[in-house]
């Protein structure tokens, strides 16, 4: 696996790849690689030939008081678990290189709708920061496929309205989250969490099954639901942030004739921000 550091030497190494006859598909990360990662670029080896990933903390996707400068940068421990998983190759900028002309006047990428409410209501620009980079790393790899993970629900709908309203000839794929074994989604900032905290993080994935199994009963007082389980988060000893019942193509409120289901939850636990999500269709076979 190589690693680049700069635009140039990206593009050379693709453009080698692609006069190959070699199929380009592309994991964008933050780095803190976790075991989801390793699935996503895994998923990637499967489908293409030549599987790019990318490391970097873009801070135009963190808000005011957010954790961009304590975001975990274990590069070394990254390439390593890239390397045993098939990454061909590593693109790790400097935000120099990303914005060479800073990020006062950077051009953005807005996808509206998609982008509000949920984590688009509690960190505003958010996802303008994120439609930005994956954006502009989508134009320097023009990868064939690109891979996220369902965790970033809100995110990936975005990113496929992106791709679609752009017409970019990408074909986007949602690979599904990757939980520890008493269901906690694998992110990054589960390291955040102490001994005891990470007790009662698993509390968040048992909400959703719960509210999952009340709706394949047959309940749609969703409101009551809701509001329910947020006073069982907050007696675990969770602030929860959200917790909804959307639509999943379109994330507008569920209505109770809707089939085709997302329950979304962000809740803190300390000062850690914890998100997931069930995607439930009631058409599908049991």
């Amino acid at each position: 696996m190589n690693t680049v550091k700069t635009v140039r030497e990206l593009r050379a190494a693709v453009a080698r790849a692609r006069s190959e006859g070699k199929r380009i598909g592309f994991v964008p990360t933050m780095g803190n690689l976790h075991s989801g990662h390793v699935a996503l670029i895994t998923k990637a080896t499967q489908r293409v030939d030549f599987v790019v990933a990318s490391i970097f903390v873009n801070p135009l996707q963190f808000g005011a008081g957010e954790d961009l400068d304590k975001y975990p940068r274990t590069l070394a421990a990254d390439q390593e678990k890239l390397l045993q998983a098939g990454c061909h190759l590593l693109f790790a900028p400097t935000v120099e290189e990303m914005y060479p002309d800073g990020m006062a006047g950077q051009t953005r990428v807005s996808v509206p709708q998609l982008s509000e409410g949920l984590c688009g209501a509690s960190r505003p620009g958010h996802f303008e920061g994120v439609a930005t980079v994956v954006s502009k790393l989508f134009n320097m790899i023009q990868p064939d496929l690109a891979i996220f993970g369902q965790k970033d629900f809100q995110q990936l709908a975005v990113i496929r309205a992106l791709v679609h309203d752009l017409n970019m000839p990408i074909q986007i794929i949602g690979e599904p989250t990757v939980r520890a074994a008493d269901g906690l989604a694998l992110s990054s900032r589960n390291g955040f969490l102490s001994e005891e905290q990470r007790a009662i993080a698993p509390e968040v994935y048992r909400t959703l099954t719960h509210i999952a199994a009340a709706i394949k009963q047959g309940e749609r007082d969703y409101p009551t639901l809701i509001n329910e389980q947020i006073k069982q988060l907050e007696a675990a000893g969770l602030r929860a942030d959200y917790l909804e019942i959307r639509h999943a193509l379109t994330l507008r409120p569920a209505t109770a004739e809707d089939r085709d289901l997302v329950i979304l939850v962000a809740a803190f636990l300390g000062t850690t921000r914890l998100i997931d999500n069930l995607h439930l269709n009631l058409d599908a076979p049991a």
